[in-house]
């Protein structure tokens, strides 16, 4: 299995346009950056290659990255127009989705406790989409809403109705068959222009054009994890998440 992880944008719901802030992936939650623990935690659940794709300020965080990959684990790539949205940075790991390989789809300003991924990795579908009871971000949820058992949208915007809605923590897992049809959508979604806008509305496509039981739900409810998006993200990871995590490990 290979990871593909978007990490080029310049944090600006968390630090304001035009910042030269680190990004967000160098955030650091008991004495380890997000990148080292996004590493160190795929090693040890047995993922064979990271693709990174960056952008702002990409020579820190490739630095960084580097300094906690074994030989051959990460490779990273470039997006050249990362101001312009998550879709074009999810379009650079097309060649990974191509791959043949199952891959394992991670946004890069998550801390979480690794069980979140491993129930995710370990889980007994090969396409498979997490997800919390709870809301842990302060703002600005991706969700998953599910009726009978089956995903029934998905994004920051859903329908209403459905007889469960929970938080989707920004990662997925997805055969080679599935990884294929999301770089088929992201094709459609370029030749048409549609750059902007969150990436999310590409799985989105791709979850309600499969059959309904192709994604099976994982739920992580009580598991710590939060999406760092903005201040008040940050500071719940600082002052709840980070020794949440730490319990976490002692029971």
């Amino acid at each position: 299995m290979k990871a593909l992880m978007l990490a080029a944008g310049v944090g600006r719901r968390l630090f304001g346009d035009g910042n030269q802030e680190l990004p967000k992936a160098l955030l650091k939650f008991n004495g380890q950056t997000l990148i080292e623990r996004h590493i160190e935690i795929l090693i040890s659940l047995g993922v064979d290659e990271l693709l990174l794709v960056v952008g702002h300020r990409s020579d820190t965080l490739l630095f960084e990255a580097e300094k906690f990959s074994p030989p051959g684990f990460l490779s990273s790539i470039f997006n050249p127009r990362f101001l312009e949205g998550p879709k074009l940075s999810l379009l650079m790991g097309r060649g990974l989705l191509r791959s043949g390989s199952d891959v394992l789809f991670m946004d890069a300003d998550v801390l979480y406790h690794p069980e979140v991924l491993m129930q995710l990795v370990m889980s007994k579908s090969s396409n498979c989409i997490l997800m919390d009871e709870h809301f842990q971000s302060t703002d600005d949820f991706v969700k998953v809403c599910i009726s009978d058992n089956q995903i029934v949208d998905f994004g920051k915007v859903v329908m209403e109705g459905c007889e469960q809605i929970g938080e989707w923590p920004g990662f997925l897992k997805m055969d080679s068959q599935m990884a294929e049809h999301v770089a088929l959508c992201l094709d459609s979604f370029i030749e048409r222009d549609d750059v902007e806008g969150a990436y999310e509305e590409v799985f989105r496509e791709v979850i309600l054009s499969t059959q309904t039981d192709q994604f099976y739900v994982e739920k992580i409810t009580g598991i710590p994890w939060v999406e760092i998006d903005n201040e008040n993200d940050l500071e719940k990871a600082k002052k709840r998440i980070s020794s949440q995590i730490i319990l976490h490990f002692s029971k």
